[in-house]
């Protein structure tokens, strides 16, 4: 599925008072939300049988992941590119050790040309972060563990 197809599909719920849309085509399933910032949630990634069974075999072959420090997750609401700072050049928004408030922004998310701030929902302390800086994320993703105050 291209850019173009999406853009297609936002544009068709503007067009006709949309809130939601789901479309599966070719094993990629795409559900579009708006919520009262735009558009919420968007791409889930099905693969064909044949590749899921691949996606098992390298799965149970992979390194063990690296044990999750305790506390809080905050996840993305999205997916996108996640962005530490607002600029390659401006420090980053927290950093591990960092006491968050609710409402304070943590990163930025880009997702079809449209930075998105992502806010903190929690008060507390920084303990992880999960994700580096301009990587891509799925929607549902550890980007931060908090402990909470």
């Amino acid at each position: 599925m291209y850019i173009k197809e999406i853009k297609d599909m936002i544009d068709l719920m503007n067009d006709n008072g949309l809130s939601e849309i789901e479309v599966e085509k070719d094993g990629l399933k795409i559900k579009l939300k708006k919520g009262f910032g735009g558009i919420e949630k968007m791409v889930e990634y099905m693969p064909h049988p044949s590749q899921a069974q691949s996606s098992q075999a390298k799965a149970a072959t992979a390194p063990a992941e690296k044990p999750k420090p305790a506390g809080t997750e905050i996840k993305a609401p999205m997916v996108g590119t996640f962005y530490r700072s607002p600029s390659p050049e401006a420090p980053s928004y927290v950093n591990v050790g960092d006491k968050i408030e609710v409402g304070q922004v943590l990163c930025i998310i880009e997702a079809m040309k449209l930075m998105n701030e992502i806010k903190s929902e929690v008060k507390g302390k920084i303990v992880d972060i999960q994700v580096e800086s301009a990587e891509p994320i799925e929607f549902g993703q550890v980007l931060f563990v908090v402990e909470p105050a």
